[in-house]
Formats: C-alpha cells, structure tokens, sequence
C-alpha cells in the first residue's frame, strides 16, 4: 500500500475511525478528534486589552506579552492518527468549511503540512494534531469524533538545481529546524 491512515498505538483500543472521505467525489479525507477537547475563545485570554495596547502605541509589559502570546498561541486537538505515503507526497492539513461557521475555528496559518518522514521516525510515531485557535466569543467544545479538518494526499515537484538535504527528520513539530 502506497498511501493511507493508521492509529497511534497510544489510541490502539480508543475506539478511533480512520479518516474517511464523505462523498464520492471529495478529495479531503475528514479526521475526527480523538477526545473532548475544549479550545478556549481567544477573547477570554485578555485578547481585547492586547489589541487596545497595540492600536494605542502602548508597550507591552512582560505579562502583557506573555498573556499576548498565549491568547494566540493555538491548540492541538489529537486525531490519534498517522499517515503514510511515497517520498513524493505530502499530505495537507485544511480547515472543513463548517469550521468557522459552526465553531469559529481556523487553522492559523491556514494549513498543516505532514511530510512522508513524520511516519514512524525515530523520536516520534507521527500523530498528527489540528492546529485550531478560536475566535468565537464563546469557549468551543469539540467531542470526541467530531470531525475537526481534513487531510489531501498531494504530490508535491522539487526544484531542478536543489542541493538535496542530507539530514533526516528526528521527531514531530519543528524538529527539522527553526
């Protein structure tokens, strides 16, 4: 098999699907969250007092920064799944379109990328999270199989003259460097 889904073995007997397609013709396989999980209105976290402080020129203190950072750091929901897929293909994170309509959700910097070499590398199994932050005014409550993104298996073309990269991935998020 050149491509497809398998559970973390943290999940093994979590009674997980596998991402599916919904209709004949989607090209986005959904992923449903593997628990409740509860993603904070970015509103609650002093969101306004930041704005303010910024439009008025004000410095920010370190708490203030602090409390900035946090208001729109995002969140990672578990999926309990891995991909797999050739060397060539790459497997892009997107938002579902009922998202922000429903739950005010974004992916914010509007799509996860997941590499052949997250699968299975050395330091990391390769469990992929949706990355959300909330701009509802309320806290969003996601229930476990809640469908939360989709994933698109994509070929993806190198650049003529590249130097090919001699190092391999060792873990997860930001492991291939800053």
């Amino acid at each position: 098999m050149s491509r497809g889904f398998e559970i973390v073995s943290s999940y093994r007997n979590a009674d997980l699907r596998l991402p599916y397609r919904t209709t004949q013709r989607a090209a986005g396989y959904d992923f449903e969250s593997a628990v409740d999980f509860t993603v904070p209105s970015i509103w609650k976290l002093d969101f306004l007092k930041i704005l303010w402080a910024i439009r008025h020129q004000e410095s920010l203190d370190s708490v203030a920064q602090a409390k900035a950072q946090k208001a729109l750091k995002p969140f990672l929901i578990p999926t309990g799944i891995k991909a797999y897929m050739g060397p060539d293909e790459v497997l892009i994170l997107a938002n579902r379109s009922s998202n922000p309509l429903k739950r005010s959700l974004v992916i914010p910097n509007g799509i996860g990328v997941i590499d052949a070499d997250y699968y299975n590398n050395e330091n990391n199994e390769g469990e992929i999270f949706m990355q959300v932050l909330n701009f509802g005014l309320a806290d969003a409550k996601i229930k476990k199989g809640d469908r939360i993104g989709q994933g698109i298996f994509m070929p993806f073309l190198k650049a003529d003259d590249e130097r090919a990269p001699q190092q391999e991935r060792q873990g997860g998020f930001g492991s291939s460097g800053k």
